[in-house]
């Protein structure tokens, strides 16, 4: 790569501002793929593989961050323009980093029993949440009418793209060309199955392992193990991600509300400021559902994640106040600590 190329990879006055004097032995460099003791980047020399600095794990660094570098090793990481992130799987309360500085998000899903309004809602709100604007994708378009997934993806959308096609149709991958050109980032996230693979193999010219789909829920097997920044037939640039079976959501009140705009103006003209939408009088949202102008499902599914959102960010707050309050603690005196 040359330097010229650097704007084809992303880079924007954003991350340039960023760049002090002290700086000025370093180069700029996108990453491109995670791994346990190092990370791979993609610089003005072509590609990189650096260590970290001491104190920095790689699960800070996320595919498509943008770093400073001094060719061998990354020295730090700039502020980032956009970020996906979910609570991780498990038992604990630590976010996960999925993809950095993405243009827009393709939410793939299909057009049989694997669709699910519910899922399509936590996935938009990520989305909303990291600053990235979303595009609902609908594979298996050509096995079945796709208009009513159509309609149900249209609602969850609230006026982002909605797209149905058949992801192994070669022509498809132009219908996302406008979204991963020159200097843009596409992320694809999806659940296994549902044709990210096969989609992504179009986008990007190069062979991906797809997998069969189980009759009985039309779900798939994990055939993208990890995310990688790939190059895009278009000029842009792709980060495909393996599929998610667990999308908690944590610290994401910004993107529930954008998610469920229309949703959070009526419930601005309840009664109670502090209105539960259960069984107060004056309530707005359950006099549109008695209406039948406002679907009980959707009501349900926006007051399960504002719970969930609530929940998981009050554990995460918790869990830092006890880590703030260990290194007080074991800090000597002088350092933060009473005597």
């Amino acid at each position: 790569m040359t330097v010229a190329d650097l704007a084809d990879l992303g880079w924007s006055a954003r991350f340039r501002d960023q760049i002090t004097p002290d700086d000025s032995l370093l180069r700029p460099a996108r990453i491109a793929a995670v791994h346990r003791d190092r990370v791979e980047a993609l610089g003005e020399d072509g590609p990189l593989s650096l260590t970290l600095p001491p104190g920095l794990m790689t699960g800070a660094v996320a595919v498509g961050d943008w770093a400073l570098t001094d060719g061998t090793a990354l020295h730090r990481l700039l502020d980032r323009r956009s970020v996906l992130m979910r609570r991780a799987a498990g038992k604990g309360v630590d976010r996960q980093l999925i993809a950095a500085n993405l243009d827009r998000l393709a939410i793939v899903t299909s057009c049989n029993g694997e669709f699910n309004a519910a899922r399509l809602d936590r996935y938009l709100a990520l989305a909303h949440a990291g600053g990235i604007a979303p595009v609902i994708i609908l594979t298996r378009a050509d096995m079945t009418d796709p208009a009513p997934y159509l309609a149900d993806a249209g609602q969850a959308a609230r006026g982002a793209p909605v797209l149905a096609l058949d992801s192994r149709d070669p022509a498809a991958a132009a219908a996302l060309a406008q979204w991963c050109g020159p200097g843009q980032t596409l992320g694809l996230v999806g659940s296994s199955g549902v044709g990210k693979s096969t989609l992504a193999g179009s986008l990007t010219g190069t062979q991906r392992q797809t997998g069969p789909i189980r009759q009985a829920d039309a779900r798939g097997r994990h055939t993208t193990s990890a995310r990688f920044l790939i190059r895009t037939l278009f000029g842009g640039w792709l980060i495909d991600t393996p599929g998610m079976r667990e999308l908690r959501l944590a610290e994401a009140a910004a993107g529930i509300g954008a998610t469920f705009d229309d949703l959070d103006a009526l419930a601005l003209t309840c009664r109670f400021t502090n209105c539960g939408h259960d069984s107060e009088p004056g309530c707005a949202v359950r006099a549109a559902v008695r209406a039948s102008t406002l679907d009980p499902d959707r009501v349900q599914r926006w007051r399960k994640l504002i719970a969930e959102n609530r929940h998981n960010s009050a554990a995460r707050d918790k869990a830092r106040s006890r880590s703030y309050g260990k290194a007080v603690k074991a800090a000597p005196p002088g350092k933060g600590r009473r005597r």
